[in-house]
């Protein structure tokens, strides 16, 4: 189980869905909410840039 609490370092490359702190961090730094987020994660996988051009951010 995933403690919420928890803190990390982020990875610039890819997004772990599943981590709380990750899903914080790039909604934030995308201007997106989790929806989208994950919507994007399921269309194009987990790379950030592959994420960045979904949303063309």
């Amino acid at each position: 189980m995933n403690n919420v609490t928890q803190t990390g370092s982020i990875d610039n490359d890819n997004i772990n869905i599943h981590e709380y702190y990750e899903v914080e961090h790039w909604t934030k730094e995308l201007h997106t909410n989790i929806e989208v987020l994950k919507d994007a994660v399921e269309h194009v996988g987990t790379s950030i840039e592959d994420i960045k051009k979904y949303l063309n951010r």
